[in-house]
């Protein structure tokens, strides 16, 4: 009787759920994401590196937080949620791809074998301080909002104060009375929370607030890289004593202090994901690229490479299920309790 077949290390990430947690796309809109382009992801690279979906951000610069202010960044958020929606649209010759607002909608592009495009909002300053707007975001899909970018805003402290827009190092110790109520409405409307970026007292009174887990996704560890963007011991507990996740990043300076692109490589990235998984336990690390907003080192410069890191994983000793934890099955499982609780 002949010995069944080992699989290759290809065989094994292509027979997972990938879920890249988080990818900025261009704007003003830039080159086509049905084309085979510039873009660190576009669907043609999704397709050629495995991934199975990504969540597109629509990223708000943070802005002076007045009217004006609050309205601009409310009518970019829009336009940008709209241009994502447009890329789970399949065009004329393109490969397909498919909007996903649901976890059964992304189980189900899988299985059409078509990439799943996931809408989120990354800066609560797209709000404003209307709450009104959390209604308007998710009914055009959005399944996260990052509170915070680099600069305090109406609903949070960030981890790194905007000099240039006159923040002094905290704004409201935390959470706001909006940001909390903020987070309320998030929970009824099954949107996740997300903390990357916020301040570390912000980041652990949203886990304290939230009625669902919160993620961070797109964050490192700050034991190996002492950058105010990542998350210290204290934060990486608070996440898994409350059932989150933290989905680690690749960019760059966030990995290796003081280092580039082209000196950072795959390897010190899984040392982050390593840490994390040693700390907090698998069942509370995953994978957010942060592609096209400063992501990638040498050995996954992009989507297309993203076989290399189940490759290194394997390398590493992590098991299939592991690795399809990592891969998604985390951050799938939060979107499904975000789910059941909205219910």
């Amino acid at each position: 009787m002949n010995a069944p077949m080992k699989m290759t290390d290809r065989q094994i990430h292509d027979g997972l759920l990938t879920i890249d947690s988080h990818i900025d796309i261009p704007w003003p809109p830039g080159p086509s994401p049905f084309e085979d382009g510039p873009r660190r992801v576009d669907l043609p690279k999704m397709r050629r590196g495995g991934i199975g979906a990504g969540c597109f951000a629509a990223y708000i610069p943070q802005g002076k937080r007045d009217a004006a202010g609050f309205a601009a960044a409310h009518d970019r958020a829009v336009a940008m949620l709209r241009a994502i929606r447009g890329m789970g649209e399949t065009a004329a010759g393109a490969i397909p791809a498919q909007l996903a607002t649901t976890v059964a909608e992304i189980e189900a592009a899988r299985l059409a074998g078509g990439p799943a495009v996931i809408p989120v909002v990354e800066n609560g300053h797209a709000i404003g301080e209307t709450l009104d707007h959390l209604d308007e975001f998710r009914a055009l899909g959005a399944r996260y909002m990052t509170l915070t970018h680099n600069g305090h805003n109406a609903l949070a402290d960030s981890s790194v104060p905007r000099k240039d827009l006159g923040d002094e190092p905290t704004l409201h110790g935390g959470l706001s009375d909006l940001g909390r109520a903020a987070i309320g409405r998030m929970n009824c409307l099954g949107m996740m929370v997300d903390v990357s970026h916020t301040s570390k007292a912000a980041m652990l009174q949203a886990i304290e607030v939230s009625s669902t887990p919160v993620v961070a996704t797109h964050s490192s560890i700050r034991a190996l890289c002492d950058h105010p963007r990542n998350l210290d011991d204290e934060q990486l507990d608070a996440l898994a004593a409350s059932g989150g996740v933290v989905q680690v990043t690749l960019v760059s300076f966030f990995l290796r202090a003081g280092k580039k692109e082209t000196e950072v490589t795959l390897a010190d990235f899984i040392d982050h994901i390593d840490y994390a998984v040693q700390r907090m336990g698998i069942a509370h690390v995953g994978i957010g690229s942060d592609f096209d907003g400063g992501g990638g080192v040498v050995g996954w410069r992009d989507a297309g490479e993203s076989a290399n890191v189940t490759a290194e994983l394997l390398r590493r000793g992590y098991d299939r299920p592991a690795i399809a934890a990592l891969w998604g099955g985390n951050f799938l499982r939060l979107l499904r309790l975000a789910e059941e609780t909205a219910a």
